[in-house]
């Protein structure tokens, strides 16, 4: 078998796998489950880094889940990727009336703000339903944010919001002070939602800059044993004064170089 740029070559390709690969065979829905977020993550990253050779290859890593996932589900005759298309073919349909029925959106918030009368309307008990319990916290923090802000529910400026997260921090700098560590935890968590909302108030996103906040710490650290190295040190027999400095040398170059 050759390689193909047929999506049903592939579909063809995934069914062989799955049936002559001892690896491939033994396989289930939940065991390559933490496989697929990963994959995930991979094409985020390259997103992040404008690699967009790197993106074409990670989201094919993400085609190849959904349909190994489609055909371990075809075996015991749940779905097949059939249906997964039927699907998501329908669901863009029903929730864009706006394009395909009569139902007027001017703007992008209309739109958003239909999408959430819809899904309500099929079904669900909450606008805050079908954001998943998995995702990681600030991810999770934003959406839920964004969809109260879809319905109408959110400061008028952000402003406000950044009032909200001085009155936060003190809060959490009194509960340091005079109370428990489970009461300490509730506050941080009031503080970082709150930080969270002044920054997609502003258009920033939470979990996409703290990745870049992560990057910065990463490199500079290295950085700082990297020279120590050269000098014929360890970073464990140095002093946090020497530390401070090689930091604040790795920050000067990295602010010369663009990478703030």
């Amino acid at each position: 078998m050759k390689p193909s740029n047929k999506f049903e070559d592939l579909v063809e390709l995934i069914a062989i796998l799955r049936k002559e690969c001892p690896w491939d065979k033994k396989q289930t829905h939940h065991s390559i489950k933490d496989n697929l977020i990963e994959e995930a993550y991979e094409a985020v990253e390259a997103i992040e880094q404008n690699d967009m050779g790197e993106l074409r290859k990670e989201l094919g890593d993400l085609l190849l889940h959904v349909i190994f996932q489609s055909k371990m589900a075809t075996e015991t005759n749940i779905f097949s990727i059939d249906d997964v298309i039927y699907s998501i073919s329908e669901k863009l349909i029903r929730r864009h009336p706006h394009v395909f029925e009569t139902t007027e959106a001017d703007s992008d918030s209309k739109v958003a703000a239909n999408w959430e009368a819809i899904k309500l309307k099929e079904g669900k008990k909450s606008v805050l339903d079908g954001v998943p319990n998995h995702l990681p916290g600030l991810i999770k923090a934003q959406r839920m944010q964004e969809k109260a802000s879809n319905v109408g529910f959110d400061w008028t400026e952000w402003e406000l919001a950044w009032e909200k997260l001085n009155e936060e921090i003190d809060e959490w700098r009194d509960a340091v002070a005079n109370q428990t560590i489970r009461e300490q935890k509730d506050e941080f968590g009031d503080l970082l939602f709150s930080l969270v909302n002044v920054g997609r108030l502003l258009g920033l996103h939470a979990e996409e800059s703290i990745r870049g906040a992560n990057r910065k710490f990463e490199s500079r650290f290295k950085f700082i044993e990297e020279e120590l190295a050269k000098q014929g040190k360890s970073i464990v027999d140095s002093d946090l004064s020497e530390m401070d400095s090689l930091w604040d040398k790795a920050k000067r170059l990295s602010k010369n170089s663009g990478d703030q």
